[in-house]
Order: structure tokens, then C-alpha cells, then sequence
């Protein structure tokens, strides 16, 4: 008998077969136990990842010969007659090669006739996305209204193509891309079954090839069987995939981050004379760089990692956050300009070359707002000169003498005109700013200085949107009790709460233990206080535009209205903890 395919050999019989997908079976299961079907399913998903299976299996649960169920035997010859594609009432179509209307209306015509064999007639129509206007037309009608012994099985891989009239004549589901983690899980029981030998490294990188197809998956393990002899190896499937050898790309990622360009153009002329494709050591490079950067935001992530745990450990606790992000986003931009360079080698070391030239920008002063057309995202690490940049500072309005007026926006600094004088009071709120020290000990903490110590701490994301949103009420010696409102309470995740006390810990130089509790801050939080500064700035920026003659006379002339709710002001401050 001749050999069949992975693919075709452990193509699923049963919805418990089926490697994920769960949300679209327990849909399928409720319906089919409890007789609410549809008379048109539309299944959506990339390339291999059930969908023809799937409506095979509908239809198998459609005419088993014991009943409508989501479990058919499997046994009875219906079921065996779907299972080998010859059930004369199972009329698969490929749309791809059937587009004309007249193979539509040749295909309609026999619709209204009663199934031959079984208890319903299945259309499965693959890849539908492909037919004509014409034929979607000709298919509308009959599609809303089948005869009671009729049901529609649609699959594609672009839904987005078919017209709304179809689309709402189906009930769509959607299949998902699997994990790297159910194709690895999967394809070991396969091997386990065919008695086979596989490592688990090369079955991970033949599940992250397959990119959440299964069927990708199974027809890569058959390739890399063949290559190595029956046993499914790692270092196989590396040389199968064309992968970088990983002695030569360790050697590449610990030059580049120990900063070494010497120790980099060596690797690169060793990768060379192994006739590696210079994009695929790029994007290698991009991988590793990802999991470092993913160990250090979250050491828990090195239990997902499969392979070389100690390594990545190491190369995360030797770089820079600040560093890994740069690296990487170089690399994206170099990977997309790579087909413009001279050849790919040269591209591959510029690449390298100038993740190590750049350095990421130091932090602006917490009392200056720069502006950001002046300032780039990286500074060069050498002698090029660079405009300086533009700081705006921004006015400190002390109550007890606050300015006599206000010059509108829109005239000339010198100009004095009655017109553009308005009341002091919303400009000296929104002025408004506490010039206070950040706090140097953990006992100087209080909520009066606790934006002040935001501005300088070292925070981004999930992290600083807590702190904006929380104030302290209990700061004791090595411990700080935060109040957060219960509205944010999704905000105290665990990482966010380690990342803010690892912060408070390295800026007073001593262990932080920091607790959150949900419960209304007594005080206004930096998030709230930037909120209402914000406000005022804006009402400030209405009452100039108001008060601007200019304005007044367009206004006045050309009957027109000031909307002000679109109003502005040009360097209003950053809500970005909000």
C-alpha cells in the first residue's frame, strides 16, 4: 500500500480530534445536541487550519446513520463514505475553479431534489470567496431560503471579500491560528504513535515555521523525517528550514550586546562562508532579541522558552532594556530596507553597525516640555553634531501677583488691544505648578512630593498608569501603602506592582516593599491633576480665542460659531497616566 501523508493520515474524525478551535465546537455541540441548526455556516481561517475538516465532521454529525449528533460513530457507511470524500449527498466544490454563474446555476438546479443516501444534502463550498458578483447573485436567494433538506457548508481564507448580503445570510465561524505550543503538543502524540523520535527544540521550530497551520505543520514533519532518517531532530530541522546554525548566531547576539564591532563583522564572515541567507540571520537576530527583552519584563516567560534557558537568562541580565528596544526597532526597519542594499550581506552588517552606533536619548529635565519635532528618538553615539533642542518652559504664576493680562493667540506679542484683555483667575489655575523636590528618602514620601518622584522615575505602561492613578497612604520604613481608586483597580496587576516597587527600590537605594489597596485616594492623583490642568489650559486657550479681535470680526462678519469643544491649546501637558 502506498505511503499517505501526515496530514491525510491524522486528518480529524471527530470533533475531539481537533487541536484547538475550541470556541467554534462548543458552538457546533450545543446546536447539533440541541437541534438549533443553521441552514449556512461560513467557516473563516488561514491555510490549514481545519476548515475543511470541520465541515466534513458537519456533515459526518449530519448524516450518521444513528441520528443527528455531535458524536457520529464513525462506523456506519455514511460515515465511512465522508471520511474517503465518495457520500454522494456531500457535494464539495472548489469556488477557485467554478467561478462562472453558469457553473452556479448548473450546481443550484439539483438543490431542490432530496438527498440520495443520507438525511441531508451538504454544498460545501470552499474557498467561496472566489466566485463572481454574478454567481454570489444567482447564490443570494436560495442561500436565505434552502429547502429543509439542504445545508450550506461555505469556507475561505478572506472573508472580507464576500458582499454583506452574503455575510449575513451565514452564521460565521471564525477558526484561530494555532499556538506554536498545541502544534509542538500535537505533533509529539503524533510521533509517540508512529513510533518515531523527535526533539522537542526541532518540533518547536517546525510549529513556528508552520506559522498556526496544522496542516503546514504535519507536511514540514514529513519533510524532516525524510531528512533525517526517521528521527525528527532539532539540528535537521534547522538545516531544513534554513536556519542559522546556533553556535554562529550565539557568537552574533553576545558581539552585539557586549558591543563589540569587531567580534559582530567576524560572525557575520563566519555566517557568510556558511552560505547563510543574510535575511533569515537578521530576522533570527529579531527572534532572540524578542525573548530576551520578553525575560526581563517578565522573568516568569523563560518557563515558555524552549531551548537555551541559561543563555537567555544570561544575555538579558548582561543588556539594557533601553538597549533591546533600539536594537530591535533598527532591525525591523533594516529587515524592511534590506532588498534596497547593494547586497544582503552588506545590508546585514550596516544593520549591525548601527544598532551598535545609536544609543537611546536621555531623559529630558521632569520641570522642561521639549519639543518633539527637535528632539530625535535616538542620539548618535559620535561626533555628528545635532540641533539643539527647542525647551519651552512653562510659566510659574505665583498667587499673590498674577499677570494683568493676557495676550490672545492669535495677534502680535506687542499688541495691547482692550480686546484681548480677560479675567486672571483661569489663566493663574491653569499656570498652575507645584515646583516640588523629588523625595531622597523613602521618609520623605508623602502625597504632596509624589508626582514629583513620577517625573523622575524610570516608567512606562501598565506600571506608570498605576502610579499616576494611586496616591500614598502609609509610608513606614521599607514599605509603602498605596490607595487606588476602585475604578482602576484592573490596573494592580502583579507585574505592574513589581515593576513600581523595583523602581522605588532602585531610586532610594534600598528593598521597597509595595502594597496596593483599592480604596478612594485621599488627595488628587497626578493622573487627575494632569486631567484638570489640561482642562484649564483648555478653557484658558477658549477664553483667549474669545477675546481675540481678529476672531470676533471673522465671527461677526461672517455670522459665524466658535466650536468650542475643538479647541485646543498647542502645548497642552501629556495626559499619558490617564
Amino acid at each position: 500500500m502506498s505511503y499517505q501523508v501526515l496530514a491525510r493520515r491524522w486528518r480529524p474524525q471527530a470533533f475531539d480530534q481537533m487541536v484547538g478551535q475550541e470556541h467554534v465546537l462548543r458552538a457546533l455541540v450545543n446546536a447539533l445536541g440541541s437541534n438549533r441548526l443553521h441552514h449556512a455556516y461560513l467557516l473563516t481561517g488561514t491555510r490549514g487550519v481545519g476548515k475543511t475538516t470541520l465541515a466534513r465532521l458537519i456533515a459526518k454529525c449530519l448524516n450518521c446513520e444513528e441520528g443527528v449528533s455531535a458524536s457520529p460513530c464513525g462506523q456506519c457507511s455514511a460515515c465511512r463514505e465522508i471520511a474517503d470524500g465518495r457520500f454522494v449527498d456531500l457535494l464539495e466544490v472548489d469556488a477557485a475553479s467554478r467561478t462562472k454563474v453558469e457553473d452556479t446555476r448548473e450546481l443550484l438546479e439539483n438543490v431542490l431534489y432530496a438527498p440520495a443516501r443520507g438525511r441531508y444534502k451538504v454544498y460545501l463550498i470552499d474557498e467561496v470567496h472566489m466566485l463572481s458578483g454574478h454567481s454570489f447573485n444567482a447564490l443570494l436567494k436560495t442561500l436565505e431560503e434552502p429547502p429543509p433538506h439542504v445545508k450550506f457548508l461555505l469556507a475561505t481564507t478572506d472573508p472580507q471579500k464576500l458582499p454583506a448580503t452574503v455575510l449575513s445570510r451565514c452564521l460565521q465561524l471564525h477558526l484561530r491560528n494555532l499556538s506554536p505550543e498545541q502544534i509542538t503538543g500535537h505533533l509529539e502524540k503524533i510521533l509517540a504513535a508512529e513510533g518515531l523520535e523527535g526533539e522537542r527544540a526541532g518540533l518547536w521550530q517546525i510549529a513556528i515555521a508552520a506559522q498556526g497551520s496544522m496542516r503546514d505543520a504535519l507536511s514540514l514533519t514529513d519533510q524532516a523525517i525524510a531528512h533525517g532518517g526517521g528521527k525528527v531532530a532539532a539540528a535537521t530541522v534547522s538545516e531544513m528550514l534554513g536556519y542559522v546554525e546556533r553556535e554562529q548566531l550565539r557568537a552574533l547576539l553576545d558581539a552585539l550586546l557586549a558591543v563589540d564591532a569587531p567580534g559582530v563583522l567576524l560572525a557575520v564572515e563566519s555566517l557568510a562562508a556558511q552560505g547563510a541567507d543574510c535575511e533569515r540571520v537578521l530576522a533570527e537576530v529579531l527572534v532572540e532579541l524578542h525573548r530576551i527583552a520578553l525575560v526581563q519584563a517578565v522573568p516568569a516567560a523563560i518557563e515558555s522558552i524552549h531551548g537555551e534557558r541559561d543563555q537567555i537568562t544570561r544575555w538579558s541580565e548582561a543588556a539594557s532594556q533601553a538597549d533591546l528596544q533600539l536594537y530591535y526597532q533598527i532591525g525591523l526597519q533594516c529587515r524592511r530596507d534590506l532588498p534596497y542594499a547593494p547586497d544582503a550581506r552588506s545590508g546585514l552588517e550596516m544593520a549591525l553597525l548601527r544598532m551598535l552606533a545609536f544609543r537611546p536619548a536621555a531623559a529630558p529635565p521632569a520641570s522642561a516640555v521639549t519639543s518633539s519635532a527637535t528632539v530625535p528618538a535616538q542620539e548618535v553615539a559620535g561626533s555628528v553634531k545635532k540641533p539643539e533642542p527647542v525647551v519651552v518652559r512653562e510659566p510659574v504664576v505665583a498667587p499673590e501677583s498674577p499677570p494683568a493680562e493676557v495676550r490672545s493667540v492669535a495677534e502680535p506679542r506687542q499688541s495691547s488691544s482692550p480686546a484681548a484683555q480677560v479675567p486672571v483667575e483661569a489663566v493663574q489655575k491653569a499656570a498652575e505648578r507645584v515646583d516640588v523636590p523629588a523625595p531622597v528618602s523613602l521618609d520623605e514620601l508623602n502625597t504632596g512630593n509624589w508626582a514629583a518622584l513620577l517625573a523622575v522615575l524610570p516608567l512606562a505602561g501598565m506600571a506608570r498608569s498605576l502610579a499616576m492613578h494611586a496616591l500614598p497612604r502609609v509610608v513606614e520604613t521599607g514599605s509603602v501603602m498605596l490607595d487606588l481608586g476602585a475604578g482602576h483597580a484592573s490596573l494592580a496587576s502583579a507585574a505592574a506592582i513589581e515593576r513600581l516597587g523595583g523602581a522605588l527600590s532602585a531610586h532610594f537605594g534600598a528593598p521597597v516593599d509595595l502594597k496596593v489597596q483599592t480604596g478612594d485616594p485621599v488627595g488628587e492623583t497626578p493622573a487627575a491633576r494632569e486631567l484638570r490642568i489640561a482642562e484649564e489650559r483648555r478653557e484658558q486657550a477658549v477664553v483667549r480665542i474669545e477675546a481675540d479681535a481678529n476672531v470676533r470680526l471673522l465671527l461677526d462678519t461672517f455670522a459665524g460659531r466658535l466650536l468650542r469643544d475643538s479647541i485646543r491649546p498647542v502645548d497642552a501637558p501629556s495626559t499619558g497616566g490617564s
